[in-house]
């Protein structure tokens, strides 16, 4: 384990037990299977848990209506608020129609806009949304003002024991479907929801599977706390893995991760978005960004898993079609397969038609920027260059060194990339 709490923070698991109960005929038991494309790339057994394929397409389900459920008819009536990235939303949204239950749901801005559609879909006229804010955070914080001053009752995404227990039903499924115990199982960590639920039931019921968290490296807030022994805030983070991009977990869930959990991996988001390709491409699985940060971590492990059974949690698969473009440039990025360069041409004829000369046969220019500066030598363009084989990159500045070319790479300038591209 990475360090020892005082004590057992962790679920009980007659609460998980109870929860399986609860959300029993409501939520769908989802299939475990081995995988054997992953499988065979990493000379393993890897078995993955098909959450994206729940009703509202991730587990949030499970802890929204157990939650929910559970509380008593006079807290009910005067209705409920929640916060969410989209996930949790689609799952309290579901709760609300199916118990009768008006909700107020406060999502953040860049929400994907397929998501906001799912939520006024599964609650029709039971919910009503409100965008606010940059992140999730700032949507929380809309909604426990609205909570205190309304007195409705605040369905949390992750920091309550209750929606813990409801999660903790996908290990109690996992482990009726397995034949042997795994060896390792490696689940998302965004608020703690997801991990706690799950860690504290394999905690008991299956004690020999070491558990590995995985985060978004522009959102790895569980890894900076265990190295300062203390749940921290993140000031900024990276919204690209919407459903695990949350600036502090659950204190709670935290210290049950200090308990539980034997290594953290953090994943840089140009690698998310490679898998999710590769997901699509070998697999047929459509999953969002925290859908696949599991699937994204095997390379950091892949010596250790070897001939061993690895448990994966594909938690979520909402992902918007409009989003491709993205995911596409960020894998590309990330694989060294894109590049943007500053270039000062020469002002003259023929300049750009010389430079055309340097690029491979397979070397496509994908963008171009420029603008031509009067009683200027030279004129800078912003220009983005797709490569076939990312050992072309290096032949590339080679050629544009010897022609004497006056460029800049802004693929390492994290700062003049943002302001340019």
């Amino acid at each position: 384990m990475i360090s020892s709490a005082t004590g057992s923070t962790l679920i009980p698991l007659h609460k998980i037990q109870a929860a399986a109960e609860r959300v029993k005929g409501i939520v769908s038991e989802t299939s475990l299977q081995l995988n054997k494309g992953l499988s065979a790339k990493y000379d393993c057994q890897i078995y993955i848990k098909r959450e994206d394929l729940q009703q509202v397409r991730s587990f949030k389900i499970r802890g929204a209506y157990n939650k929910m459920v559970g509380l008593d008819g006079s807290i009910l009536s005067k209705g409920i608020i929640c916060a969410s990235a989209g996930n949790h939303a689609q799952g309290v949204a579901f709760a609300c129609n199916k118990l009768k239950v008006k909700g107020t749901i406060i999502m953040p801005n860049p929400t994907p806009s397929q998501k906001i559609r799912k939520v006024k879909q599964f609650g029709e006229d039971w919910i009503n949304i409100i965008l606010h804010g940059d992140t999730f955070d700032d949507a929380q914080e809309m909604a426990f003002a609205e909570a205190k001053k309304s007195g409705k009752e605040f369905i949390h995404p992750f920091d309550d024991e209750e929606v813990a227990a409801g999660q903790g039903t996908v290990a109690l499924e996992m482990l009726d479907q397995l034949d042997k115990p795994l060896d390792y199982l490696l689940v998302a960590v965004g608020g703690g929801g997801l991990i706690a639920g799950v860690a504290s039931c394999f905690h008991e019921l299956s004690p020999k599977t070491k558990i590995i968290a995985i985060e978004a490296k522009g959102a790895a807030k569980l890894h900076q706390s265990l190295q300062e022994n203390k749940n921290i805030c993140l000031p900024e983070i990276d919204n690209f893995a919407d459903g695990i991009a949350v600036k502090q977990m659950g204190n709670r869930n935290f210290q049950i991760c200090q308990e539980v959990v034997d290594k953290t991996i953090q994943v840089p988001e140009g690698k998310i978005a490679s898998a999710i390709l590769e997901l699509y491409n070998e697999e047929a699985i459509v999953v969002e960004p925290a859908g696949a940060v599991s699937v994204a971590a095997l390379d950091s492990i892949k010596k250790q898993i070897v001939g061993k059974r690895v448990g994966l949690i594909i938690c979520g698969g909402n992902n918007d079609i409009n989003r491709t473009q993205e995911i596409q440039e960020r894998s590309m990025l990330f694989e060294g397969l894109k590049h943007y360069f500053i270039i000062k041409f020469p002002q003259r004829a023929g300049a750009l038609r010389d430079f055309l000369k340097l690029l491979g046969p397979n070397d496509d220019i994908t963008h171009f920027q420029y603008t031509k500066k009067n009683n200027r030598e030279n004129g800078p363009a912003l220009v983005g260059i797709e490569l076939t084989n990312v050992k072309d990159f290096d032949l590339l500045v080679q050629k544009m060194t010897k022609e004497s070319i006056n460029f800049r790479h802004l693929n390492d300038d994290s700062t003049l990339f943002e302001t340019m591209v």
